[in-house]
């Protein structure tokens, strides 16, 4: 059992059922009343994030959490299927579970798999990954010191905008989180 106390960014613990996991909290307490944490959660299940507050000291069931590497095979309908590092075993995990996510999926490319309760609960993926383009508009002598951008499209379907210096066939540099260009890879 886990209490308010016990908080720390990134806690995934169980709460009225549901496995959440902690992205922001702060203890807050106004004069002549008893101290509540608020906190902002991300349902695992199903990527909602709310907020809530709880009286300070309540309890709550630790989530025994394992991750294990994975490798990224193939698109098989609705599922992606992943390989297992250590035993090989492979696993298939719903497309729409992983949400935009699914989007930077690349052959071969190395991620986490969450296991919560020795059940694969959600897929992490790198930071950021490198990607190539296939297609943009051509760029015009001296654009690369300016700040405009231009559309491209990278070689798994994403669109993302570009400076204008990036030609098509470059690999570039993505982070997965904001979905923009990092850098030339």
């Amino acid at each position: 059992m886990i209490s308010t106390t016990d908080f720390h960014e990134g806690l995934i613990y169980e709460d009225d059922g549901q496995v959440v996991e902690l992205i922001k909290y702060q203890h807050h307490r106004m004069s002549q009343s008893k101290a509540v944490v608020r906190a902002k959660i991300r349902n695992l299940e199903t990527g909602a994030v709310l907020e809530r507050s709880y009286p300070s000291g309540e309890k709550f069931r630790d989530i025994d959490v394992r991750k294990r590497e994975k490798t990224y095979l193939y698109n098989e309908g609705e599922k992606a299927v992943f390989m297992d590092n250590e035993n090989y075993e492979q696993v298939a995990f719903p497309l729409e579970k992983l949400g935009d996510q699914a989007k930077f999926l690349s052959e071969n490319m190395q991620v986490l798999g969450m296991y919560v309760d020795e059940k694969l609960f959600n897929i992490e993926l790198p930071p950021w990954v490198i990607l190539t383009v296939t297609s943009t508009v051509p760029g015009i002598k001296g654009d690369s010191v300016s700040n405009m951008v231009k559309p491209a499209t990278l070689e798994t379907g994403l669109e993302i905008n570009v400076p204008l210096f990036i030609k098509e066939g470059e690999k570039i540099k993505v982070d997965t989180r904001s979905c923009e260009y990092v850098e030339r890879a």
